[in-house]
């Protein structure tokens, strides 16, 4: 989680408790980190133009005030999201209704 660190944290994020979205956020950098997601010259230049009220919330709920790390940890986080609920739904009726499940 040393890159998370990296990230500028407001002083009432630091004071406060982690909360379940900040660790989570910790915990996507850590893993896009150990997958080799964060490394590496930052070559590349993304722009978009995004709702003011998006960006304030996104960093009031992550405590992030640099608009590049902000895009970085949005970015992180859809690529190593849990497909889990996908993977899980994909499988409705798969199982042939004939299975014997002992019951």
């Amino acid at each position: 989680m040393a890159h998370a660190a990296a990230f500028r944290i407001t002083r009432s994020a630091k004071r406060a408790q982690p909360s379940a979205s900040s660790r989570r956020l910790g915990d996507v950098l850590s893993i896009a980190e150990q997958q080799g997601l964060l490394g590496g010259g930052r070559t590349l230049t993304v722009r978009g133009r995004m709702p003011s009220l998006l960006v304030e919330q996104a960093k009031k709920k992550t405590g992030i005030q640099s608009d590049s790390k902000l895009i970085e940890a949005a970015l992180a986080n859809i690529v190593v999201a849990d497909d889990y609920g996908e993977w899980l739904q994909a499988q409705r009726g798969t199982v042939s209704k004939d299975l014997d499940l002992e019951f």
